[in-house]
């Protein structure tokens, strides 16, 4: 069995993040260290005010802690690992903009007024969902240990369920919307001899190159050497030896050149008395 730090450290970077951030944003809600409607999606806020990170905010919260924040919870870690795992291994760029997609899709409906919602990461969180229903719909999955079904219906037990619990149900939908949009965009529409049109943008593989976590595929960009290092340079020793960053990673020591004439000495040269040359 693993450890709960080993568990966390084996999952892949873009479910882990956006899960950690989710628990973050409820966790300091719960703190108080903020008001939640500063980071509400508020439309006229944005436009008059200029408070443009409502557009991202929004998507963190999930809801106070209760039941059905850690099934949302559970449903990134589960799904969203599933697919990042799956028919996004080592197609972190992919993954990422399917994110943007889907929040900018998502954004685009919350703009008909009989459609807003103040947080839309439940609406972002079963979009993943209807994602991988559709990459997996023959695997079979087990509700409560009472029904098991095959994943292509997982959306649609969720939504029964959200109905049986009396959770609102448009933030469903709207998930369901957006998921669909981008699978038929990226898989149904090009199987049917249509262009591939929903490319992932390069500004998107600069992204992920310069984040330094996970990994692309025949990716346009190279990814940064230097993400995530502070600092980086030669290093020398007292003695004036210089070693390399590769050899000081592997904890070895270069062979010294000897210089007994110099040693410890800041300026060489020819000498002169005074008056005598």
């Amino acid at each position: 069995m693993s450890t709960p730090a080993e568990y966390y450290r084996s999952l892949p970077p873009v479910s882990k993040t956006y899960g950690v951030a989710c628990l973050m944003t409820t966790a300091a809600y719960y703190l108080h260290l903020y008001n939640v409607r500063n980071i509400a999606l508020f439309y006229e806020d944005v436009i008059k005010r200029f408070q443009v990170w409502r557009l991202i905010t929004n998507f963190f919260f999930l809801g106070p802690f209760s039941f059905p924040f850690a099934f949302r919870l559970i449903m990134i870690a589960r799904y969203g690992v599933s697919l990042e795992r799956g028919p996004f291994d080592k197609r972190t760029a992919d993954f990422v903009w399917m994110f943007f997609f889907g929040a900018l899709s998502l954004l685009v409906m919350a703009a008909v007024p009989m459609l807003w919602s103040p947080f839309m990461g439940v609406s972002l969180v079963f979009m993943i969902v209807y994602v991988w229903a559709r990459e997996f719909p023959n695997a079979r999955i087990n509700i409560y240990g009472l029904v098991s079904l095959k994943g292509f219906y997982l959306p649609w037990a969720m939504l029964a369920l959200d109905l049986i619990f009396g959770n609102p149900l448009m933030p469903d939908i709207l998930g369901m919307v957006a998921g669909h949009l981008y699978y038929f965009l990226t898989v149904l529409h090009p199987l049917s001899g249509g262009n591939f049109v929903l490319r992932t943008p390069l500004w998107v593989h600069k992204l992920v190159a310069f984040w330094g976590e996970g990994t692309q595929v025949n990716a346009p960009v190279q990814r940064d050497p230097s993400a995530g290092v502070a600092f980086r340079g030669r290093s020398y020793r007292l003695n004036g030896t210089r070693t390399r960053p590769s050899e000081d990673s592997q904890g070895t020591t270069p062979a010294q050149q000897p210089n007994n004439s110099a040693g410890g000495v800041a300026f060489q040269g020819r000498s002169y008395r005074l008056g005598v040359r």
